[in-house]
């Protein structure tokens, strides 16, 4: 791993100093009477030596990307998931925007929680804390009990024309999807079986897909209603909501892991 950071390191050092070279060799050609009158020219040159920077970063990012693979053992072939990550991660470091991708189907492993706390006028995260992981053991037992637990639940999203199955205990329901924020944020548009219900939350990549946070209300509201649909039509799902009283900010989400082909 050490070598992998002291070529980052040194990649990262050879894509700002030929960006450098270039930006000095402009500042000299004026100094030295070398630089041409025409503006267009000067800006030519410009977009030129730019775009070749612009080259060079890229080509390193993809051969960054291609060590990196190696070295976790994964191929830009093999793992989707990682791939995303590492070009979220190179993407940071060489200054390049990469856009993840959902497309694929995602095993149900849990539910996520998030909330705040205001102590004193001082707000903290309690995210992957004791706290938010004794709320979550409670949430999956409380869901296990009518089904919704790993093994049962499954999502399909295709990126080719946005669309998405939920599955549970074997039942679909489909819809639309919506990314938004930076591919921060999704929008889940549900068809006419949960009579065309619609929530919006934040969206994380993480190690082996991604996670999906709602407000507790609307995650409670979606539970019910595919609950109901499937014959549950009583239960005592809208605890959920309460178990983070005297939290703030608390959200209701899913941890889901990319099935890998």
């Amino acid at each position: 791993m050490k070598k992998v950071i002291t070529l980052l390191a040194v990649s990262l050092m050879f894509v700002t100093a030929a960006s450098a070279q270039s930006n000095l060799g402009n500042i000299l050609g004026g100094l030295l009477g070398g630089n041409k009158s025409n503006t267009e020219e000067n800006k030519t040159e410009n977009t030129t030596a730019n775009n070749n920077a612009n080259g060079a970063t890229e080509a390193v990012g993809q051969a960054l990307g291609n060590v990196l693979g190696s070295v976790l053992g994964n191929t830009s072939t093999g793992n989707t998931t990682v791939d995303n990550a590492l070009g979220s991660v190179l993407g940071g470091l060489l200054g390049t925007v990469v856009t993840p991708t959902l497309d694929g189907t995602y095993n149900y492993n849990g539910v996520a929680v998030s909330m705040t706390m205001n102590d004193g006028g001082v707000v903290s995260s309690l995210a992957g804390t004791a706290v938010t992981a004794s709320v979550e053991t409670k949430i999956d037992e409380l869901l296990a009990k009518y089904g919704i637990k790993p093994g049962a639940m499954t999502v399909t999203f295709n990126d080719a024309d946005k669309t998405f199955t939920w599955t549970i205990g074997g039942f679909p329901f489909n819809g639309t999807y919506q990314l938004g924020l930076e591919n921060k944020a999704i929008t889940l548009n549900f068809g006419r079986s949960l009579k065309f219900f619609t929530m919006t939350g934040s969206l994380d990549l993480t190690l082996d897909g991604v996670k999906m946070l709602f407000t507790s209300d609307k995650t409670t509201e979606f539970i019910k209603k595919a609950l109901a649909k499937l014959g549950e039509k009583k239960t005592d799902v809208g605890q959920i909501a309460k178990l983070a009283s005297g939290y703030d900010n608390y959200k209701i989400g899913f941890k889901l892991a990319k099935q890998q082909n």
